[in-house]
């Protein structure tokens, strides 16, 4: 299963077997098992949520915790996976990022010894699909200006508020919803499918991730019971511990998306001949190919070194903006570049690439734009915040 990429350099020259073999399984079921039928759900516009048990049978939910038997894989490991699951297609990395960077990774670190042994068993198995709730429809990259409502009555509690772009929320059993306590102090709650006053609507005009599924969600006096809260949880750098989790499995997932638009373009220059050679053995198109590969493999490097800073436990907020910053933006520009060497091609569904094009916007916008994580190095290197 080697690909054409890692001929010129290959990731399994820095990483651990374990890691490696990660990787492997990971990308055995991404290529077996997403990609044959990627591109449909693409189009129909529909997570194929028939194999997220898959992904819980490979252990990849959740795998970088430890606990609760919980694999305590390397963050290096869970990079690679992320990294194969997304040369596939982003939406599905998406979802492997939702449920365990984000609802996952909320439970293990700020719920109680009861919530952690409910949820995080079957939600590791893909029996249990959760989703994390903070951004709001005003708020976007500032949920600072949060509006979700949580008031105290009796021995529970009271949620009112909206939410916007929650993956996976209409398929949940289970999720963690932050909203501001009667203090103002925001605060995680777990809201189970059913609870009445929770509605979660699929957001079904998207040109981007198509084949992943974000909601809209309306909390209307939805009530809780007391134990409902997680007990860890106080103040916004909570659901920003668990964002950037989610940041760091970007900066490794878009380095697969990148890879997938470069080897499509290396076979295409290989196979198309204009002017009576094949366009790979043309200047301007070798140029193109090795601008994408540098870009690719510095990418995978700086994804590399911030999983060994992580495993280490000294990886900080302004490394992982550094991170996906980067990485994002580098795949973008491969991916562009990658659609220039198949012409008119490139637009079609005949390649991935265009779907990667599309998919990539969206990861640009979500776990924070580029303008905020100009901010975060802004602020690393000045000591000046410029929000």
């Amino acid at each position: 299963m080697t690909t054409t990429i890692d001929r010129l350099f290959d990731v399994a020259d820095l990483v651990t077997d374990e890691e490696r073999e990660w990787q492997l399984r990971a990308r055995e079921l991404a290529q077996t098992r997403i990609a044959p039928i990627i591109d449909r759900a693409f189009e129909d516009r529909r997570l194929p949520v028939e194999l997220l048990p898959a992904v819980g049978e490979l252990g990849a939910f959740g795998m970088h915790l430890r606990g609760h038997g919980l694999p305590g894989a390397s963050s290096v490991a869970y990079g690679l996976v992320a990294m194969e699951f997304e040369a596939v297609d982003s939406g599905f990395r998406t979802a492997l990022s939702v449920q365990g960077s984000l609802a996952m990774g909320a439970i293990q670190r700020f719920g109680s010894d009861e919530q952690k042994a409910r949820w995080l068993p079957p939600m590791a198995r893909g029996e249990a699909i959760g989703f994390f709730g903070l951004t709001e429809p005003q708020g976007g990259s500032d949920p600072g200006t949060m509006l979700t409502a949580a008031r105290r009555d009796g021995d529970g509690w009271v949620l009112n508020g909206r939410k916007r772009w929650i993956g996976l929320a209409s398929i949940a059993a289970i999720g963690v919803v932050w909203a501001k306590d009667e203090e103002g102090v925001v605060r995680g709650f777990l809201v189970p499918a059913g609870t009445p006053g929770f509605v979660a609507t699929p957001i079904d005009d998207k040109l981007s991730m198509r084949a992943s599924l974000q909601c809209d969600l309306e909390l209307t006096d939805v009530r809780l019971p007391a134990d409902a809260i997680l007990p860890g949880s106080r103040g916004l750098s909570s659901p920003f511990a668990c964002l950037n989790e989610a940041r760091y499995g970007i900066a490794w997932g878009v380095m697969g998306a990148a890879r997938a638009c470069l080897e499509v373009a290396v076979e295409r220059s290989r196979t198309r001949e204009v002017f009576g050679t094949p366009i790979g053995a043309k200047q301007l198109t070798q140029a193109k190919l090795a601008d994408c590969f540098v870009e690719y493999e510095k990418g995978l490097l700086l994804a590399l070194h911030l999983g060994r800073q992580k495993d280490a436990g000294r990886l900080g907020h302004g490394q992982i903006s550094v991170g996906k910053l980067n990485n994002v933006r580098e795949a973008i520009r491969i991916a562009s570049t990658c659609r220039s060497i198949l012409a008119g091609d490139g637009v079609t569904s005949a390649f991935p690439v265009m779907r990667h094009m599309a998919n990539l916007e969206s990861v640009r916008t979500y776990e924070g734009t580029d303008e905020v994580h100009q901010l975060v190095i802004g602020r690393e290197l000045t000591g000046l915040a410029a929000f």
